[in-house]
């Protein structure tokens, strides 16, 4: 344990800090979990009510992940990083893959 007194209020601002960030983390983790949890149900049951969800969740989820980045939670580039998977799996639930086309012409 730190004796000097500036020792100690470190201590006491990097475990609020920690806390903090923690809090937005576990945040971006919800937030994104929902979203590819409604990208799969409106994969299964697309219909208007999960259409809308699935936008809402990612824009929730979005602007979540640009607030940790403002805080400096997240890097940035980890925040493209996530933000694009979830793009991808969001076109993937909205636009379902095309056969592809046949070698034979």
């Amino acid at each position: 344990m730190a004796n000097i007194k500036s020792a100690k209020k470190r201590i006491a601002t990097s475990e609020r800090n920690r806390l903090r960030n923690r809090m937005y983390n576990a945040g971006v983790r919800t937030l994104v979990k929902k979203c590819l949890g409604a990208c799969t149900d409106y994969g299964t049951h697309p219909d208007e009510a999960g259409r809308e969800r699935l936008t809402i969740s990612v824009r929730a989820a979005f602007s979540r992940i640009d607030k940790a980045v403002k805080r400096g939670v997240l890097h940035r580039n980890a925040a493209a990083h996530q933000k694009s998977r979830l793009s991808q799996a969001v076109k993937h639930a909205l636009e379902p893959a095309l056969p592809a086309p046949s070698a034979n012409g």
